[in-house]
């Protein structure tokens, strides 16, 4: 079986979100990690919005000034050292979704360490409106 490391890593964070915040609403992304059939790729453009890259973990709880929190999962870091975004046009995209859910009041980033994820997560759900 051929590994997925980024899905092991939503499956963690899923986990833990389960676990730890039974009661918090939240749903994964999994399309990404499926092998859709040429129907099924077909059947699922036509639900999606064109351009719009939705991220892997989203937790539909509004706290602080946020109305949810969206997590675009990788398991290395998509920054270049001096901290600009990779050149990757799929993280590039990734990237304009998440500007885009920031600008609509949602806390929206790339994670991509389990222990800073848990820790985003702790903080974020403990944030005062």
């Amino acid at each position: 079986m051929k590994k997925q490391p980024e899905f092991d890593l939503q499956k963690r964070v899923c986990a833990y979100l389960r676990v730890a915040h039974p009661d918090v609403l939240f749903m994964s992304d999994t399309i990404a990690s499926l092998k859709l059939t040429k129907q099924q790729a077909v059947r699922n453009s036509q639900i999606q919005k064109p351009g719009f890259k939705t991220p892997d973990v989203i937790v539909f709880e509004p706290r602080g000034k946020f109305t949810g929190l969206f997590m675009e999962l990788k398991v290395v870091k998509p920054f270049k050292l001096n901290g600009e975004l990779k050149a990757d046009k799929h993280i590039q995209e990734q990237a304009e979704s998440i500007n885009k859910l920031i600008k609509r009041g949602y806390h929206a980033s790339f994670q991509w360490e389990f222990n800073q994820i848990v820790k985003l997560i702790n903080w974020y759900l403990t944030l005062q409106s």
